[in-house]
């Protein structure tokens, strides 16, 4: 699928063009463009249920479970989080987190399978191994859980032990995911995450001894300090270890949004064009290590799950990012997280406060909201066909005349571009379209072509490059 497309633009050319604000489309409509309110209770309880007695006992269901603290703060952590050192605070979170799911179990009309566990954060692993089984084995006591299940979690190399993984593994935990970074010590005192390579080395061998089949590093470009030379040190020491898969993600620098980025200012950044060839080296050095380029910052050997998956044409993305399980209903427990429907969206209160609160009362810990209308079920079926298979036709789709007047003189230029191979009534993406894979994606985001991704207020996402 990796077209060749030569484009009449430079690199250089490229960025400046489509280097602007654009999702990261892990749902769509995209969250700014839900509003600020809650459907009726009945409404997105009914849209649930619906797709729970759809898809139950064959599929099963998701969950991602949001966990919150960490000892200390990265400056660059755009997450929702909560610093402290006082590990009092575990038991009381989960046991909101408890009280919450027994909300769902009480609407469910039969037993969940659960197909798909993730702990994200913050940091999961600031949590003990002790909390954490007793967190997920209530969890599970009262769901069936799928043969094919994935159980995955995120990990932090100075914090995650041999009993964290120990405890995760026996639950059915095979797969973790390590925030690296960058492992330049100039970079790790800038965003004031020391992480000495040692561990990494420690916590990816104690995963490897104990059984996980897969083993995950998160890596990021665009941080203060990086060049091309500590980039390249960073992707050998991490290549040498082998990870099965690595995600290498775009910076979002958006100090409006979070202070802490604030530490450092946008002259200690990498200028754009200097940002892209960050990326570039990167890829050129996972691809010539074996690595497959899956999309959207994504890189897998080519018999990790991830590209099997997408071979066979079930990769999916969703809250969680890229995952080898189409469930259309992912429950999402804890603050801030995310429910994702399928025909609609509920986002849970973002403060700890709020949400111990709400529970405390009998009510649902929900803030807003989304439910899906016919269309938007149709462009986020294109949108993801791009961001999991690289190409998709709309040659049988209900809103052709739409997609014809609004979006195909997008595409066009994106053709003209050498971003895709544009047939009739189909696209496929080209190797220099990876690269910007979200802008094609949002060839098909009607919400982002109605409101400019720039104007008076600051920009609500970060850009694609």
């Amino acid at each position: 699928m990796d077209l060749q497309r030569t484009s009449s633009l430079s690199s250089s050319d490229l960025v400046r063009k489509y280097n602007v604000p654009v999702p990261r489309y892990t749902s769509y409509p995209t969250v700014p463009f839900w509003g600020n309110t809650l459907p009726a209770t009945q409404a997105w309880q009914e849209t649930l249920l619906s797709t729970f007695t759809a898809s139950n006992k064959d599929e099963g269901i998701s969950l991602y479970l949001h966990l919150p603290f960490c000892e200390s703060l990265c400056t660059y952590c755009g997450c929702n989080k909560r610093i402290t050192k006082n590990h009092g605070v575990e038991p009381i979170y989960l046991k909101a987190i408890l009280q919450e799911w027994d909300k769902y179990l009480a609407l469910f009309s039969e037993k969940p399978v659960i197909r798909e566990i993730h702990l994200g954060g913050g940091t999961p692993t600031f949590f003990s191994p002790e909390n954490l089984t007793h967190l997920l084995t209530k969890l599970l006591a009262n769901a069936d859980v799928h043969p094919q299940h994935e159980f995955s979690f995120e990990g932090h190399p100075n914090n995650t032990t041999a009993e964290h993984l120990q405890a995760l593994y026996d639950i059915g935990f095979r797969r973790v995911s390590y925030g690296v970074q960058d492992l330049s010590e100039k970079v790790q005192k800038a965003i004031n995450r020391i992480q000495p390579l040692k561990n990494l080395v420690q916590a990816t061998e104690l995963a490897r001894e104990i059984g996980y089949t897969s083993v995950n590093y998160d890596l990021i470009y665009g941080l203060p300090f990086q060049t091309q030379e500590s980039i390249a040190e960073t992707f050998r020491q991490v290549i040498a270890l082998k990870p099965d898969r690595i995600a290498y993600y775009s910076y979002a620098h958006v100090p409006w949004k979070e202070k802490s980025q604030r530490a450092y200012s946008e002259e200690d950044l990498p200028a754009e064009d200097e940002k892209l060839a960050l990326y570039t080296l990167g890829q050129a050095m996972l691809l010539e290590a074996g690595y497959e380029d899956v999309g959207m910052d994504h890189f897998a050997f080519p018999e990790e799950e991830l590209c099997v998956a997408q071979r066979e044409g079930r990769l999916h993305r969703n809250f969680m990012g890229y995952t080898t399980n189409q469930t259309q209903l992912m429950v999402g427990l804890g603050v801030s997280a995310i429910s994702d429907l399928y025909r609609g969206y509920v986002q849970n209160v973002k403060t700890v406060e709020e949400y111990y609160a709400l529970l405390a009362m009998g009510e649902w810990p929900v803030m807003k909201g989304y439910l899906l209308t016919e269309l938007d079920v149709q462009m986020r079926r294109h949108i993801l066909d791009i961001a999991c298979n690289g190409q998709t036709n709309w040659q049988d789709s209900p809103a052709l005349a739409l997609i014809e007047e609004k979006v195909v003189p997008a595409l066009q230029d994106l053709a003209a571009d050498g971003l895709i191979e544009l047939g009739q009534n189909e696209l496929k993406l080209t190797t220099t379209g990876r690269r910007f894979l979200r802008s094609v994606c949002a060839a098909f985001d009607l919400y982002l072509k109605a409101t400019p991704a720039e104007g008076p207020a600051k920009p609500m996402f970060s850009k694609a490059v």
